[in-house]
């Protein structure tokens, strides 16, 4: 299911592509490099890239006021009645929680994971009262959103980063990865049969690498807009990364979101108390050694 998705937010690109592009103006990126001596090749290999990014002030006006809204209502709509209709259709996975436990997150990755996932989940809920300010009226309500967002970042930035560490040995692609991917790890049928992951899945991986290196460009981009240094172009950069960037994590998070609380049943509880049934493990986890 997590690389259906995936397929389709892919998809979703070429699609918002293809209404940029309808404009009639072509979008360029600007690099954000301070003025200073460089090399006449340089200036021109830049041009190449950004062109003259004043000449897009209308094309990002469109992004920002428009397309930016759209694509997060999208996101928030679309996501959950694919889930509902997957429920209906599948339902979760149980798994017996009576017989042999095996302590699979131990207190520190508790904790950790829930200063990290409470921080985004806050951050994903503020982002969204910003970004669809105007369908809730503005105001108040949107200012302080920004600022539980800041708290929110400084939070998840705290927390990312000994995450990242601690489970990064274990978010490296391998081969079975690939079967994984194509048997949709096994969401799409009723059966339980034992998939290729050890002890994350593919999909997890994914959700990791950007939750983490897509946080911390969220930090950069975000710290540029909140202090507002830069000047007009790389701010405008700035925000358009942001906005992209959190799109895509809003729709994994919701996808992760939706795995830990209903794809499978107890599967939050392995978060609190730290232990999976043998039984879950020997099926969504069938390479997993402890």
């Amino acid at each position: 299911m997590k690389a259906k998705l995936i397929l389709a937010l892919i998809a979703a690109t070429g699609i918002i592509t293809s209404v940029v592009y309808a404009t009639g103006t072509e979008p360029v990126l600007v690099s954000s490099i301070n003025a200073g001596p460089i090399t006449a090749s340089w200036i021109q290999l830049n041009d190449v890239f950004t062109g003259n990014w004043q000449q897009y002030g209308e094309l990002f006006t469109n992004l920002q006021g428009n397309l930016f809204s759209r694509i997060f209502l999208f996101i928030v709509t679309l996501v959950p009645v694919v889930f509902f209709f997957h429920y209906l259709a599948i339902g979760p996975k149980k798994f017996s929680h009576s017989g042999s436990q095996v302590y699979y997150f131990n207190k520190f990755n508790r904790i950790i994971h829930w200063a990290a996932a409470l921080s985004f989940s806050l951050l994903v809920i503020t982002g969204l009262l910003v970004i669809l300010g105007k369908m809730f009226g503005g105001g108040s309500v949107i200012m302080n959103g920004r600022s539980v967002h800041i708290f929110a970042a400084a939070i998840f930035l705290i927390s990312v980063v000994p995450m990242f560490l601690m489970w990064l040995g274990n978010m490296f692609p391998t081969f079975y990865d690939i079967k994984w991917m194509i048997i949709m790890g096994g969401y799409l049928s009723k059966k339980k049969k034992a998939v290729p992951a050890g002890k994350f899945n593919a999909g997890q991986k994914m959700w990791f690498w950007l939750a983490t290196t897509g946080g911390f460009v969220m930090a950069y981009t975000g710290y540029y807009l909140w202090s507002f240094q830069g000047n007009v172009d790389t701010l405008r950069l700035m925000a358009i990364i942001h906005n992209f960037l959190g799109a895509a994590m809003t729709a994994l998070f919701l996808v992760h979101l939706y795995m830990s609380l209903f794809a499978i049943a107890g599967s939050l509880g392995s978060m609190i108390s730290g232990y999976k049934s043998q039984e879950e493990i020997d099926v969504l986890h069938s390479r997993y050694k402890s």
